[in-house]
């Protein structure tokens, strides 16, 4: 879940702000950061909120082997020089297939 400091700090990286809670109604200003409204915020959050959902297939491929993800890089060239590179892409064939891009 993407939060309200995300969202702010996507907007404003040098913000100061403190947010009690998960709802932009308790949002404090400091030290003379500029206001940004709630609507600016909101469509920011879900903006971020829709990149991370579509790139869940990127950590899923990420994930440690056993899981379903990308052996070490150690392990891919342990696998080229066992089966070669038609071998090799394969492996990462099946883990692309398994997890693709929305």
């Amino acid at each position: 879940m993407t939060t309200i400091i995300n969202a702010i700090l996507a907007i404003n990286p040098d913000a100061q702000v403190c947010v009690e809670g998960d709802g932009v109604d308790k949002i404090r200003w400091e030290n003379g950061t500029p206001v940004i409204s709630n609507e600016d915020i909101l469509a920011k959050q879900a903006e971020l909120q829709a990149d991370y959902d579509a790139k869940q297939y990127q950590r899923n491929r990420t994930k440690r082997p056993e899981d379903g993800g990308y052996p070490s890089i150690g392990d891919q060239l342990d696998d080229i020089y066992h089966n070669g590179l038609d071998g090799w892409k394969a492996t990462i064939k099946a883990i692309k297939d398994a997890n693709p891009k929305s």
